[in-house]
Parts: structure tokens; sequence; C-alpha cells
């Protein structure tokens, strides 16, 4: 991928209603799959959403990512997701917390996608929690069952603040009232009224989305002599659920003990074992699409002897053995297709 959303909206470039559109519906379409998978990204931003020049947008970095708990008595943690996306229940403290958290950050990125700024760019996470609440209003007490006592404390002795959302029209010309209802079913304080990302699919304002991507951007429909053959779902889900086994069969430090390797934003965490064949079944291939920092004298050894061969072969900066887990990328371009050479809009085509 060439560049990513945070680029992108800090760049001089215009971004039309057609891009937010396009953008924010690609975006829910893959939490959509994503949530049916019973898996939480919990770190939803702008800079880990990556676009191409063609405006082709991927979910990226699931380092912070895990399975559902459906157990509400299990503990959860909460240091996650990057402070100004963060959902109010976890500024609050829940020791538990659903999908719904995704939800939040995608209302965040999408009024800054409207606004070329951030929505809620706070110091601290106290301060936050009080950005939230000058836009959304005082939560009732049922908004803030699942929040620790310090942090009801915090909001029930302050004022009571009334809700502010008419404000959002003026983040600019392209909050309509559409999106602005849109936006306003994400940033909820109750999680549990939260709209999902297949509810907020079928909302209105992404239908011009939808029919711009599906007619030429994405690979899941096709064109032949006689028109467009869509598919026949245009926002699918996976079943079954994701299967974490294979992380509950590791009891030891000994035995997930190996190398976090960053290939672009996303972190995977393998065993020296399957790294090493990893590399090997690369090498054998003439190709090293990733440059890994040993950790063991045994691969130590083996970048010695191959290092050579897979600095000229790799597409990327070779580490320096002294940093761990390092991986350096090609700079990127932060352009996307100007309005003008962006795809007709639906409108034209029916």
């Amino acid at each position: 991928m060439q560049s990513d959303l945070h680029k992108i909206i800090v760049s001089p470039q215009p971004l039309s209603s057609d891009h937010v559109k396009v953008f924010l519906y690609q975006i829910l379409r893959g939490l959509k799959y994503l949530h049916s998978a019973g898996i939480l990204h919990r770190d939803i931003k702008p800079g880990n959403l990556l676009v191409n020049s063609n405006c082709v947008l991927k979910i990226c970095d699931f380092g912070l990512a895990r399975v559902e708990e459906l157990d509400e008595s299990r503990h959860m943690t909460q240091e996650v997701v990057t402070q100004y996306y963060r959902a109010p229940e976890i500024l609050m403290g829940s020791r538990h917390y659903s999908n719904a958290i995704d939800i939040w950050s995608v209302g965040c990125i999408f009024a800054e996608l409207l606004g070329r700024r951030i929505l809620f760019q706070a110091q601290s996470p106290i301060q936050q929690l009080d950005l939230i609440t000058d836009l959304l209003g005082t939560p009732s007490l049922e908004a803030m069952r699942t929040a620790c006592e310090g942090a009801k404390a915090h909001i029930l002795r302050g004022p009571h603040k009334q809700p502010s959302l008419p404000v959002l029209y003026t983040l600019s010309s392209q909050a309509t009232h559409e999106a602005v209802h849109l936006l306003c079913r994400m940033l909820v304080f109750d999680p549990s009224k939260r709209i999902s990302a297949k509810d907020a699919l079928a909302h209105p304002y992404l239908d011009e989305g939808r029919l711009r991507y599906h007619t030429c951007m994405c690979k899941c429909c096709f064109s032949t002599s006689t028109g467009r053959v869509y598919t026949s779902d245009f926002e699918p889900v996976t079943n079954p659920k994701f299967d974490d086994t294979f992380e509950k069969n590791l009891s030891s430090v000994r035995q997930v003990k190996g190398l976090q390797i960053g290939m672009g934003c996303m972190m995977f965490v393998f065993s020296t074992e399957i790294i090493h064949q990893f590399i090997l079944e690369q090498q054998k291939g003439n190709r090293v699409p990733l440059c890994i920092n040993p950790q063991s004298a045994a691969f130590k050894s083996f970048i010695r002897k191959k290092g050579e061969q897979a600095a000229v072969n790799c597409p990327v900066a070779f580490c320096d053995a002294t940093t761990d887990f390092t991986v350096s990328l090609i700079s990127s371009s932060s352009t996307v297709a100007q309005p003008s050479e962006m795809p007709p809009s639906p409108l034209v085509w029916e």
C-alpha cells in the first residue's frame, strides 16, 4: 500500500464527499467481516488504514487485536486504542467491552475526514472524556453502568452538560443531514446503543460509496462484454468465527519466545522454528520480502551466511543488528486520486 489515511487527511489535497463515502464504506465493510469473526481490532485510527492512489483502503496493524470475550465477568485490557479514538467506556475504566469500541473509533475518523482535524484532541484521558461530554452531554447513570467509581464520580461532580450535537454540521460543507445522522449513531456514549458495522453499512449515506466501490474498485465483482457482474454479497461475513486454539496451546514463555516481526504496520509473533522455515522457503525462491533481526546464535549464523544475498533481494532496508524487531519500509506518497480522477458518481451510472 502506498500511504495511509492520516497522511491523506493532513495533506493539502481536497477530499470530496465521494472520497469520504468510499473510504468510510471500506472501513465498515472490513470491520463487519472482522466482527463477524469475533475479532476486536482495538486500535482503529487513520494511521492504521492503508490507502492506495486508487482509493482502495485496507485495515492493518493487528498488534492489539484480540478475540471477543463473551464472559462479562472476565476482565479485559484497558490500555488499548490510541487516545484520540478511544471509546468512552474504555476511558471510564470499563473492565469489559465489545466490538462497539471499534465503531466509536470509526465515528471519530468519519468526523476527521469531514473536518480535516481530530475531533477529540486532548492532552490526557480525563480531558479526552471531558471533550466527549462537551459534545454528547452528561451521560445517564445507565450509560455509565460499566464505568469505574472514580470515573463516575468525576462526571457527577462536574456541571451537567447539554448535548451540542448540532455543532457537527459545522465540520464542513460535506456534513449533510445524512452524514451527521450516521455520525451521531456512531458517537453514542452507551456502547449497547451504538450502531453496529452491519447496520451502519445499511445507512443511506453509504449507498453511493457502495455502488462506487463495487462498480470499479473491488475484486469481488467483474466486468464482461455485456456489463458488470456483481457479487451476491457486497459485505460478506465469515463463518465459523476465528479459532485461537493455537494460542491457548501455548502454556509457557519458552514456547512463545521468538521474534516479533514488524511487517508494514502489522506485528506478528512466531516461534523461531516457524521463522527459520519461512526464511529457508523464501531463499529457495530467491526472494526475501522482509528483514529479520536475529535474536539467537542460530539466526545470527544463518543471517551472516545469507545476509548479503538478502540485502540485495529485499525490497526494504536491511535491519541494524542491534535494533530489536525493526523493518524499514520504502517511503510512500501521501496522495490519492483527485476528485476529477475519481470514477463518475453513481447518479450518472443509473
